[in-house]
C-alpha cells in the first residue's frame, strides 16, 4: 500500500496545477474518488466535492476531509526523484508535496481503512493565492460539521488557529518627464513608493503579528521620470482587531508619504480571512492527538500566522483542525518529503477515520 501511495503521489506532482490552472488535477481526482465508490462533482467555482458512504459502522455523523489542489510557482514540469527514502524535485521546480502529499495520503487511507463514518471530501482550488476556492465553495453540498484539513507540514503539530489577513494593493500616479532634460517637471512615482515602503513597519512585529511588502513595479524606461508605480503589501495577526488596526496604520502611512511627494495614490484593502481558533480540547483536536499517538507521534497544538482553508471552514461553522502531511521546505525548490513521514501520516488518517466511527 505504501508503494501504491508513493507511486500515485509521484504521478500527481507531474500534473501541473499552479493556482488558477487546476482543472486537469481536479478532473484526475474526480476519477480517482469515483473509483473509490464516491459520488463526486465539481462545483461552479471548480472545487471538487466527493462523498463516500460509511464502512464497518452505521448511524455515524459524517466528517470532512479537505486538501487543496493548487500549487505555488514554479510548478510546471515537475519531475520527482526518490532516493534514500526522500522524494525531491529533479529540476528547478517545487515538489508540490504541499498539498499533493496530503491528497495521496488521503486517497490511500480511504482505500485501506476497514472502518470509517460517512466521509465528505472537499478539494479546493486557488488556495495559495488567497483561499479563493474554499471561499467560493458550494457549502450546500456539505453536511459535515467537523473534520480535518490535511495541509500542515510537521506531523507533531496540530494547527488550531490562524490569522486575520489583510491584502493591501497600492497604485501610485506621478507625472512623467525626461529624466535628463527636465526632471524637475516630473513626479517620480517609484520614489514616492520607496518612501512609503521605507516608512512602514515590516517583518515580525510581535509573536502574533507580521507585515510585508512582496511586490513592487514601476516605470518603463531608464531615462524617464516614472509616472506610475504599484506595490502589494500585506499584514496579518492572530488577533483580528490588531490586524485591522495595522492595516489602517499602513494605509495612513502610505497615503501620507506618497502625497507628501506630490503624487496621488489609490489603496485597496481587502480582509481575505478573519482570525479564528478552536479549543485545544475540541473533538477534532483530541481525535487528532489520539490518531497521531497511534502513529508514533506526540503532537502539540499551535497557532500559525500563515493561513489555510481551515480559517474559512471554521468561520463557516465547520470545526476543522489542521494536521500534518510531512512536507518540508514547501514553497521552495528545496521542498521534499520523507517516505517515512508519509507512512506515519497514512496511519494517522486511517486512525482518524476509525476514531471518527466510534
Amino acid at each position: 500500500m505504501t508503494d501504491r501511495m508513493i507511486q500515485q503521489f509521484m504521478e500527481m506532482v507531474r500534473i501541473p496545477s499552479e493556482s488558477g490552472n487546476e482543472a486537469e488535477m481536479i478532473a484526475y481526482l474526480k476519477t480517482e474518488f469515483e473509483a473509490l465508490g464516491a459520488t463526486a462533482l465539481i462545483d461552479a467555482y471548480g472545487n471538487l466535492v466527493a462523498k463516500l458512504p460509511a464502512k464497518g459502522c452505521e448511524g455515524k455523523t459524517p466528517i470532512l476531509l479537505s486538501c487543496h489542489a493548487d500549487t505555488v510557482k514554479p510548478g510546471v514540469g515537475i519531475e520527482p526523484v526518490l532516493a534514500d527514502g526522500v522524494i525531491r524535485s529533479a529540476g528547478n521546480t517545487i515538489l508540490a508535496a504541499d498539498d499533493k502529499a496530503g491528497i495521496a495520503e488521503m486517497l490511500e487511507a480511504l482505500r485501506i481503512a476497514d472502518v470509517r463514518p460517512p466521509v465528505e471530501v472537499a478539494i479546493s482550488r486557488q488556495e495559495e493565492i488567497g483561499l479563493l476556492g474554499v471561499k467560493n465553495l458550494d457549502y450546500s453540498l456539505l453536511t459535515a460539521k467537523r473534520g480535518f484539513l490535511l495541509d500542515n507540514d510537521t506531523l507533531d503539530t496540530i494547527v488550531i488557529g490562524g490569522p486575520s489577513y489583510f491584502a493591501i494593493d497600492v497604485a501610485i500616479t506621478g507625472r512623467a518627464a525626461h529624466a535628463g532634460m527636465e526632471p524637475e517637471k516630473g513626479i517620480n512615482a517609484i520614489q514616492a513608493a520607496a518612501r512609503a515602503i521605507a516608512a512602514l513597519r515590516l517583518g515580525r512585529l510581535d509573536h502574533e503579528t507580521t507585515a510585508n511588502v512582496g511586490v513592487i513595479e514601476g516605470g518603463i524606461i531608464r531615462n524617464g521620470v516614472p509616472d506610475s508605480a504599484r506595490f502589494l503589501a500585506e499584514c496579518r495577526s492572530l488577533v483580528h482587531d490588531k490586524a485591522a488596526l495595522l492595516a489602517d496604520e499602513m494605509e495612513d502611512i502610505i497615503r501620507r508619504e506618497v502625497e507628501s511627494n506630490g503624487a496621488s495614490v489609490e489603496i485597496i484593502v481587502n480582509n481575505l480571512c478573519k482570525a479564528v481558533d478552536i479549543p485545544a480540547d475540541s473533538w477534532t483536536v483530541l481525535t487528532a492527538v489520539k490518531a497521531l499517538k497511534i502513529a508514533g507521534v506526540d503532537a502539540t497544538t499551535t497557532f500559525i500566522t500563515g493561513f489555510t482553508d481551515a480559517s474559512i471552514y471554521n468561520n463557516m461553522g465547520i470545526e476543522m483542525a489542521v494536521v500534518g502531511i510531512g512536507a518540508r521546505l514547501e514553497h521552495s525548490t528545496d521542498e521534499h518529503i520523507y517516505v517515512a513521514d508519509m507512512e506515519k501520516a497514512l496511519v494517522m488518517i486511517v486512525e482518524l477515520l476509525r476514531l471518527s466511527a466510534e
